[in-house]
């Protein structure tokens, strides 16, 4: 079912010379979740309100430590790439305002994805919404019903509980993925055996660090 993209107000006709703090950005492939396997290119935003103790780009946390960079700029990188797909993710990209990257990104003709903990509001043009939520800094309400894409990390059973409660809170043709940490397996037995019993979920598994990719 067609779902019109989330804009957001004041638009303006150009936001080239409108600058991010990034950490990071590279075309590669997705590495999880619904879009694995595709070729994406990744505009990684510095500076993050949530810090998960697993998280495996810590750097990205402290905006300040980062360059600020041009939308102009992203822009031809993405379009030089030849990718159809972009991937806003972080840190936690809505600590920043999207609506000028994401406007200059679609006229581009690319769909733009982000990956976000729901932790502030949506903003900008957005095609996909991958929802990452954490227990100690909930996702605001508003977010859910624009969820395209759950995610889960999970360690322990407390972790799929809480991931049965956000479902909930989603739309029913949102995609439920379950996601082992990457530094252990312990959780694998455990999510394994909730999928086998629990169709309406899958896994979900961070591939592009098996193919050694960004």
């Amino acid at each position: 079912m067609f779902k019109a993209p989330i804009i957001a107000k004041n638009v303006t006709s150009n936001f080239l010379d409108v600058q991010y703090p990034i950490m990071e950005h590279f075309y590669t492939i997705q590495g999880e979740g619904y879009h694995t396997g595709v070729p994406a290119y990744f505009i990684r935003t510095a500076g993050c309100d949530v810090q998960c103790w697993w998280c495996d780009v810590k750097d990205s946390w402290d905006g300040e430590k980062h360059p600020l960079i041009s939308v102009k700029y992203l822009c031809e990188q993405v379009k030089n790439s030849g990718t159809g797909k972009v991937v806003i993710t972080g840190g936690e990209p809505l600590l920043h305002d999207l609506h000028p990257l994401t406007t200059e990104l679609k006229k581009l003709a690319v769909d733009v994805h982000i990956e976000t903990s729901g932790s502030s509001s949506l903003s900008g043009s957005l095609d996909w919404v991958t929802l990452s939520p954490k227990r100690f800094k909930k996702p605001l309400m508003e977010v859910y019903e624009h969820v395209d894409e759950l995610k889960v990390v999970v360690l322990t059973n407390k972790d799929i509980e809480w991931a049965e409660s956000e479902a909930q809170k989603c739309p029913t043709t949102t995609r439920l993925y379950l996601q082992p940490e990457w530094d252990t397996a312990e959780s694998i037995p455990l999510i394994v055996n909730y999928v086998k019993k629990n169709p309406q979920w899958a896994i979900s598994l961070q591939t592009h660090k098996f193919l050694d990719v960004p």
